[in-house]
């Protein structure tokens, strides 16, 4: 007699999403971006049985090198960045999946190298598989492999879905993202094209907006009615390390608040949508944009900072300054950090300053979204020693190091007065689901082989984000002779930040 045995309560939401077969290109397979990031999720899906049974890698990239060195490097990678040890079992069928083609770039003979491979494994699976092309490579070559793709017919197929995963960064400003646009379009139809945010992958990003419109109790004070401001900070302690060429070109503003945080921006303040569906939570998220207007010349004089950090200590060490560190030209203007303020012109969010920061070599590693809201109107508890008063209750969501959600209110301190200080109540992801969560790659590589496009960027959001962005470094730009702020390394950032805060306010400790 069968025994009958109950579900797993442990289980219940963790059920694997259906992925159809799939081959996957991945452009650059032997860069720093899939041995550290892209290699490992893999590994990860295959581990938790989320790959589907027909799954192929196709690694393409510039070395000469054969299928069996590549899969060496590639195990190499999994066993040096995978969030867990790899199982021999689970990596040896992984290895067997892959194989490598030599390609450069530009050269057309090596796109008919991969339409090739491509027909022998469909071959070998006995029907056509979806591909996705994943571009892991320098910006530069964006329009390059696209446009190649288009003329060797690996953009489209009749009989399967082919999609294209493109890394970050979307252009270099509004103009050049509107030209890679249009080199996207000629050969991508939009529902194909999967632009790639990691920060969009990580759980507490997706937790936002379980936050907003799961729990009542946020959608009442979620407006200018109660919140006075918005800080999203994300501070990193470390320097540029050795990708000193790409961050001098880029900056501050381009790595991180281009993208990145003005997503943020967008997941915090967008109304609900009418389902969860792509398009349906992507047309809230371009309203947040055209709702926030480009700052003039004048305004971004008021309205932003930028500086670069000095020579000083973090974590006990002596660091360089930006201009000392390897390959940084001696005179370099680029910014280490930036600091915004800007608004949603809308009904529900007129008025609330909504602060921006990002920087390198500052205290400490952290990225957060921080909501304060409006102080009580009494100050009757005030005025007792040891008391500091009712303060304004904040709701902070921390994306990084540790993910998860805390909302500060006023408690009573023990004792016979009434004195007043902030406590916290906080939401823990490791210790509330006993679990770890996965990496960003890791769910966005399973969603575009899905075709599940939510937590990507669509064309209009790009160029919007461009569009608020694109003025701010033209005044930037067209004020290179004024002298630019600094910060000494392991501080806070520079003071001159405070400003863009008004009034009384302060920016959250680092």
């Amino acid at each position: 007699m069968a025994v009958q045995t109950e579900p797993n309560p442990l289980i219940a939401g963790l059920e694997r999403f259906p992925v159809p077969p799939t081959t996957l290109v991945i452009f650059g397979a032997t860069g720093d971006l899939s041995r550290r990031k892209l290699l490992p999720a893999l590994y990860n899906l295959a581990h938790e049985g989320s790959l589907p049974e027909r799954f192929n890698l196709v690694g393409a990239s510039r070395r000469e090198q054969s299928d069996e060195e590549f899969r060496a490097e590639a195990k190499e990678a999994i066993e040096s960045f995978s969030r867990r040890p790899p199982d021999e079992h689970v990596l040896e069928g992984l290895l067997g999946r892959m194989s490598y083609l030599s390609v450069p770039f530009d050269d057309p003979a090596g796109y008919e190298r991969i339409a090739a491979r491509l027909l022998e494994l469909d071959d070998e699976h006995g029907a056509p598989l979806n591909k996705a092309h994943y571009l892991s490579v320098a910006p530069e070559y964006f329009p390059v492999i696209i446009s190649k793709l288009k003329e060797h017919k690996l953009n489209y197929s009749r009989e399967v879905d082919v999609r294209v995963v493109i890394e970050k960064p979307f252009g270099t400003d509004l103009a050049s993202a509107q030209q890679l646009q249009e080199v996207v379009s000629s050969a991508f139809r939009e529902s194909q094209v999967f632009r790639i945010d990691h920060y969009l992958g990580k759980e507490t990003v997706q937790n936002m907006l379980a936050l907003r419109f799961s729990n009542l109790m946020f959608e009442p004070v979620w407006s200018r009615s109660y919140i006075d401001h918005v800080q999203i900070t994300a501070a990193e302690d470390l320097g540029i390390g050795s990708r000193a060429g790409y961050y001098d070109a880029s900056g501050a503003l381009r790595d991180l608040v281009q993208n990145h945080m003005m997503q943020l921006v967008t997941l915090l303040c967008m109304e609900p949508p009418v389902s969860f569906d792509a398009d349906k939570v992507r047309d809230e998220k371009v309203k947040v944009l055209d709702a926030m207007r480009a700052p003039t010349a004048e305004e971004v004089v008021h309205s932003t900072v930028r500086a670069q950090y000095t020579g000083g200590t973090v974590a006990g060490e002596e660091v360089p300054a930006y201009r000392e560190e390897d390959g940084v030209p001696d005179d370099s203007r680029t910014e280490t950090y930036a600091a915004l303020r800007l608004e949603v012109e809308n009904w529900r969010w007129a008025g609330v300053p909504i602060v921006l920061r990002t920087g390198k070599r500052l205290a400490r590693k952290v990225t957060e979204i921080a909501v304060m809201l409006k102080p009580v109107p009494t100050t009757a508890f005030g005025g007792h020693e040891g008391s500091v008063g009712a303060q304004p209750n904040q709701i902070v969501m921390t994306l990084q190091p540790n993910e998860g959600v805390s909302i500060s209110i006023g408690a009573k301190i023990p004792g016979t007065r009434l004195r007043i200080r902030p406590v916290n109540m906080e939401f823990n992801y490791g210790t509330s689901f006993m679990s770890q969560s996965p990496e960003a790659y890791e769910r966005l590589i399973m969603d575009a082989m899905r075709g599940e496009a939510t937590l990507f960027t669509r064309a209009d959001e790009a160029l919007g984000q461009w569009r608020i962005i694109d003025p701010i470094l033209s005044a930037w730009k067209d004020a290179d002779s004024e002298p630019l702020e600094s910060y000494e390394a392991g501080s806070a950032g520079p003071e001159a930040a405070e400003r863009l805060l008004g009034d009384d306010r302060r920016w959250r400790g680092l």
